[in-house]
């Protein structure tokens, strides 16, 4: 059993902790947000993640796994310290670190004995150096500890089955025997272990997450070009996919991606690229193509409603960036919902677990608690988010109730020939 301490309780840190816990090991999770601590003492879970609160109660219950808001507490006996804390994009689009630093610092004024840091957070190139040096600094006295970096690669909606079945695990050090300690620590994983320097460990995640993210920028593209000539782009991705240079993931077409991690990590690499005095132009038009689908999905809408929105009322089918999770982090919903009502329409929303985060987000959308009350005198429907509530809706009721049966499916959950022999007024993306 290894004494683990976990630094930040979002996303990646509890999913972390409550795994490492649920792996035979202590571990203590640590947050500076008072509230969200005592609710974790509760059994009151700060995000929605499939499986995480019966994880989370299960190794509390098996006195694996303790929250406090004390480093002090925290750090006693531990042999690592992971460092999870959000790193999101500043106004020119660099990663904001003064979490990580604050994270380092703390760690570094009360740490009592040895120990291994590893960065969590995704952070720009040269993190670990800098980490390493604030450490160094506010040490009261000197203790020898090593930096070692180890991105995550968890996707929300997922992230407990991607914790413990990783394609692989990325552990970047100068220090190989701490290197070797941190692998150690994901051997009961039994996946592929990669050991390099800490800077290629980090470009390892950036580059990641920016090659997926153009992905599906290039599918999105494609979809364009395949309505125009008749093609039906999920077939055309269904053909790429079998070869294996290419793979099936990621090629779905539709709104594109948002979230915590691709507009962040996209956007942070980009900078870094510029900073050094390079011109990123792939990632640039990445970007400009992900957000392009968000304008364009409105204004297919309004001609399919016959050039106007004005006066129209339009619900929209989800409303988080993703199925399986309540992360509002730059959903494609809110970028929609703000186009419909600058064209004069009313919008109205509903999603099966997001609505309470949405609300302050949203504040000139109405929200429904079920779909068929929403829909009803609806002029248009857009499929926002890939549910599978959605993919099973009664569509005959669903017309029934809309005043006009107009479907903008901005997932391709729909088959376009069934919906057109239904007698809606359909338009899926690529198709």
């Amino acid at each position: 059993m290894k004494q683990i301490c976990v630094v930040g309780v979002g996303y990646v840190g509890l999913v972390t902790a409550a795994c490492f816990a649920d792996l035979g090991n202590r571990v203590t999770a640590l947050d500076v947000n008072e509230q969200r601590v005592e609710n974790l003492k509760k059994g009151i879970m700060p995000i929605y993640e499939p499986g995480l609160d019966e994880l989370v109660k299960r190794n509390v219950n098996a006195g694996r796994i303790s929250f406090t808001t004390s480093y002090k507490d925290a750090l006693k006996n531990a042999e690592y310290a992971f460092i999870a804390v959000g790193t999101p994009s500043d106004s020119d689009g660099a990663a904001d670190l003064q979490y990580v630093a604050a994270a380092a610092k703390s760690i570094a004024e009360n740490m009592t004995a040895p120990l291994v840091i590893i960065n969590k957070s995704t952070v720009p190139i040269g993190t670990g150096d800098w980490v390493a040096d604030i450490v160094k600094g506010a040490q009261p006295k000197p203790i020898g500890f090593s930096v070692v970096s180890c991105p995550e690669f968890l996707r929300e909606g997922s992230a407990i089955v991607d914790f413990m079945n990783p394609h692989r695990t990325v552990i970047g050090s100068l220090d190989k025997d701490a290197a070797n300690k941190v692998a150690h620590l994901h051997l009961p994983l039994r996946a592929p272990i990669v050991i390099t320097d800490l800077r290629t460990a980090e470009m390892i995640k950036y580059a990641s997450n920016a090659f997926l993210a153009t992905k599906i920028s290039f599918m999105n593209e494609l979809a364009d070009l395949c309505e125009l000539v008749g093609a039906d782009v999920k077939e055309v991705a269904a053909g790429m996919g079998y070869d294996a240079r290419i793979g099936r993931h990621f090629l779905d077409a539709g709104l594109g991606w948002g979230g915590s991690c691709f507009p962040k990590d996209v956007e942070a690499l980009a900078f870094m690229a510029k900073e050094k005095g390079l011109n990123p132009r792939i990632l640039n038009d990445v970007m400009e193509v992900n957000y392009d689908r968000r304008k364009n999905a409105v204004v297919n809408l309004q001609k399919m409603l016959g050039g106007s929105l004005r006066g129209k009322t339009v619900g929209l089918l989800g409303l988080a960036f993703k199925p399986n999770t309540d992360d509002m982090r730059d959903a494609p919903s809110i970028d929609i919902a703000e186009e419909l009502v600058k064209a004069g329409a009313k919008v109205r929303g509903y999603d099966p677990v997001a609505m309470e985060v949405a609300r302050p987000l949203l504040p000139a959308v109405d929200f429904f608690d079920e779909p068929y009350k929403m829909a009803k005198d609806c002029d248009a429907l857009i499929v926002v988010t890939e549910w599978n509530e959605f993919k099973q809706l009664d569509l005959e009721k669903i017309k029934s109730l809309l005043k006009s049966p107009v479907i903008y499916d901005g997932r391709n959950i729909y088959d376009p020939g069934l919906m057109k022999e239904m007698g809606f007024t359909y338009r899926a993306i690529g198709r």
